[in-house]
């Protein structure tokens, strides 16, 4: 997702600072960033005529200093966000609109390991970022009214429709969407029907732009356990409880589009 938003970003004229844990994965991600913008201007998604955004990568953290705004994006693990938000608050000025994105944890939640709650808003980008024009915007129990209009101001900047929701596990995307999917691949698992009957019968008969399984291999099945996990742990709803087939999936590094093979085969993985 970090690759993704920062391609968002740049396709749009907007500098990004990205940062990573090592020079080998930023060295991936930016060769990632640039086949995705190819692909983004190519479908037509990107401002005509707009220079590019200058990237500009580093191992640290030190450089967020006087950044407009943080975006933090890294694994679904309440832990490792934590201390990333916590870094990155210590960092920054007060009133730094800083977002974690996620899919699951509540942005209060978060919010108690950064120096300043007020300054924190989550964030929920849909996979391909560049190319989903609505976000999911949650407001934290502290978030200001100043962290809600800078996010507005961030996203309208990167061509984006911000919708508005309450903080709660999941929020509204995911607590919908993710049981959704753990229930048709159940029902994969229990042989009443394969995954391509299932994503059709969603598709034809209910209008599922994708069907399900086709967007459990987008968003990562291996995000998608874990976004289960917190919602089970967090609402206590056993619907969320991951079914045996995501688990064997996740475990055999079957991933989805970014790995190559999820409920389908794609050949190589996701640019």
């Amino acid at each position: 997702m970090g690759t993704g938003v920062t391609t968002l970003a740049l396709g749009h004229g907007v500098p990004v600072l990205l940062v990573d844990v090592d020079q080998a994965r930023l060295d991936e991600a930016r060769a990632r960033i640039g086949r995705q913008l190819r692909m983004a201007q190519m479908m037509g998604e990107l401002p005509q005529g707009r220079a590019q955004g200058r990237l500009t990568t580093s191992v640290t953290l030190e450089e967020v200093a006087g950044s407009t705004a943080v975006i933090e994006a890294v694994t679904e693990l309440a832990d490792v966000k934590a201390k990333v938000l916590a870094e990155v608050s210590a960092r920054v000025e007060p009133g730094t609109v800083l977002v974690t994105n996620t899919s699951s944890f509540p942005v209060d939640e978060m919010a108690d390991a950064v120096a300043r709650p007020q300054d924190l808003i989550g964030t929920h980008f849909m996979n391909p970022a560049y190319l989903i024009r609505t976000v999911e915007v949650i407001r934290g129990r502290r978030t200001a009214d100043a962290t809600l209009a800078g996010v507005r101001a961030v996203l309208s900047a990167l061509g984006k429709e911000p919708v508005v929701v309450n903080d709660a596990p999941g929020f509204v995307t995911s607590r919908v969407l993710h049981p959704m999917i753990n229930d048709a691949a159940r029902v994969v698992q229990e042989g009443t029907a394969s995954a391509e009957a299932v994503d059709a019968l969603m598709q034809g008969c209910l209008g599922h732009r994708t069907g399900p399984l086709r967007t459990a291999d987008l968003i990562g099945i291996d995000n998608l356990v874990d976004s289960l996990w917190v919602l089970h742990e967090r609402t206590g709803d056993e619907g969320c409880r991951p079914c045996d087939l995501l688990l064997e999936k996740a475990r055999s590094g079957h991933h989805g589009r970014k790995s190559g093979r999820g409920f389908y085969e794609y050949g190589e993985p996701l640019s």
